[in-house]
């Protein structure tokens, strides 16, 4: 019966089937197309190496006994009594060794309990009966690995904790000091400024080669890659495409092979991104994975990639993520252009900016009492506008979405050099508008959309470069942020937005982790 119900579902499912309705009975869990199911054992496990092998023959290791399973239903001792589809094994302790199995889809629900972990993959069947866990194949493809691994999480409990904060978007806001120099960590070599990204090593030569990039995500880490659009284009000087998944997939754009795709996401699991990812596979691409989460389903499909090291993010509104995607975005067009003489200059520059951008956020993070006192003018509001212009556009987008996502007001990020083309009509008296305005190319345009916003009885809030005088003194209610490298003041400028997000959830009495109608991971389409 299970495996006809199979066949006849299509797209993402998992199916967990009890023979019985009370608790212990036989479980089976049946995955195809998602990745969400994975299959928690408890510490008593022998080895985080050892795979549960395709084979009749049985093993002892440690208090575990590992056995094939006979075809045709035909019981064996040792062995489970579930028919075998393709091949399978069966893992259970021996004697008195107690064993526990946790299906979740993300390790943060199991954590406290184990840190050992089975991935299972596309049209995999995990069987628990009495106490005994068997992974069956629905059907055999050519290069199926014969084995399913078990491996150890690198997290601990309190990672996961909330520690002094009240939620956990708060105290991941608060992390970023820290996450921005895990990212880092290893990779960039200030004194002798190179960059190195082990991921990226094998393919380094063929992204060199390539004639153009595609960056492919949804939300906020698509944000991430309209933020660091315009340094990938100038320090790469190759052309680059900023893509939604879903849009892109619409449209079947035109994908070639000597075209390198990068497919961003926190989770990796995404599922228009992963649909992306496998639509650009089959033409040819060459392609990246950006992600927070190791054994994901983009980390494992990709050619290669990055892992960002941002640490566990729980809150669905993310945050950390981010700046941390934006980072790592950075760091490729560093490692892109390292032999390109007539870039040293600006690649120093870059790389400056990036030493001291830890300091730089805990100074803006220390903004937080003055940016909660703006909250509690703005939270009875029902819609705000955001502006700006070049790198700050997607900061104007980030936090715009932060604020729908956890406060449900309307909130609307907007290009300022669109202005007269249509926003401008919004703007009156009462209207709440956030301006960034920063000491780069696009400073004095900037100031003419405020000028323009003035001109209408607006009241803007401009978050500003503390140096910028001109803005301080002209404009009645600034946020003023340190002043680091224009590619880089994107990453500054967008952490008031999200805690101003932060706070106005709060101040409207609404759950700051778990906003209305979303999930952390989206991944059905």
């Amino acid at each position: 019966m299970h495996n006809l119900l199979i066949y006849m579902l299509s797209d993402y499912f998992c199916c967990n089937f009890s023979l019985y309705f009370q608790c212990p009975s036989p479980r089976t869990i049946l995955l195809k197309k998602c990745p969400l199911i994975r299959i928690k054992v408890p510490h008593q496990t022998p080895t985080p190496k050892q795979s549960i092998l395709f084979s009749r023959k049985k093993a002892m290791l440690g208090g575990w006994e590992m056995s094939g399973i006979v075809s045709h239903g035909m019981e064996k001792k040792g062995s489970c009594t579930l028919s075998r589809v393709d091949s399978t094994t069966c893992l259970f302790p021996v004697e008195e060794n107690a064993v526990e199995y946790y299906f979740a889809s993300d390790a943060s629900a199991v954590i406290e309990h184990t840190n050992r972990v089975i991935y299972l993959e596309d049209d995999d069947v995990a069987a628990v009966v009495n106490g005994r866990l068997s992974i069956h194949r629905i059907k055999r493809n050519v290069g199926d690995h014969p084995a399913r691994a078990i491996q150890t999480l690198q997290m601990e409990l309190q990672q996961i904790m909330k520690g002094n904060f009240s939620s956990f978007m708060q105290k991941e806001i608060f992390e970023q000091p820290e996450s921005v120099v895990n990212t880092m960590r290893g990779r960039v070599n200030f004194d002798d400024l190179t960059v190195n990204l082990g991921g990226l090593k094998d393919h380094l030569k063929e992204i060199q080669r390539c004639r153009r990039l595609i960056l492919i995500a949804c939300g906020t880490s698509y944000h991430a890659g309209v933020a660091t659009r315009q340094i990938l284009e100038e320090l790469t000087e190759l052309p680059v495409m900023v893509e939604l998944a879903s849009d892109f997939l619409d449209r079947k754009t035109p994908v070639f092979r000597d075209d390198v795709c990068f497919f961003i996401s926190q989770s990796g699991e995404t599922a228009d991104t992963l649909l992306a990812l496998r639509y650009c596979k089959e033409r040819g691409a060459l392609t990246v994975g950006i992600t927070n989460t190791v054994g994901s389903s983009i980390s494992r499909e990709t050619d290669c990639g990055v892992h960002i090291n941002a640490g566990p993010e729980i809150g669905v509104a993310s945050t950390k993520a981010y700046t941390s995607q934006f980072v790592a975005l950075v760091m490729f067009a560093l490692l892109v252009c390292d032999d390109r003489i007539s870039m040293q200059g600006r690649r120093k520059q870059i790389m400056q900016g990036l030493k001291v951008l830890p300091d730089n956020i805990k100074e803006v993070l220390s903004l937080d009492d003055e940016i909660q006192k703006l909250a509690e003018e703005l939270y009875q509001q029902k819609s705000v506008l955001i502006m700006g212009r070049g790198y700050h556009y997607a900061t104007c987008l980030e936090g715009a979405l932060k604020i729908k996502e956890i406060t449900y007001m309307h909130s609307e990020g907007i290009l300022a050099g669109e202005l007269k083309h249509g926003p401008l009509a919004l703007v009156d008296k009462l209207m709440p508008v956030i301006m960034i305005i920063m000491r780069d190319h696009a400073y004095t345009k900037c100031q003419n959309a405020l000028q323009q916003v003035v001109a209408r009885q607006g009241r803007p809030v401009v978050i500003c470069d503390k140096e910028d005088t001109e803005t301080i003194n002209t404009i009645k209610r600034t946020i003023k942020v340190p002043h680091t490298v224009d590619c880089l003041q994107g990453i500054l400028s967008v952490i008031p937005l999200q805690l101003l997000a932060f706070h106005l959830a709060v101040l409207r009495g609404y759950d700051v982790d778990c906003p209305r109608n979303l999930a952390k991971s989206v991944t059905v389409e």
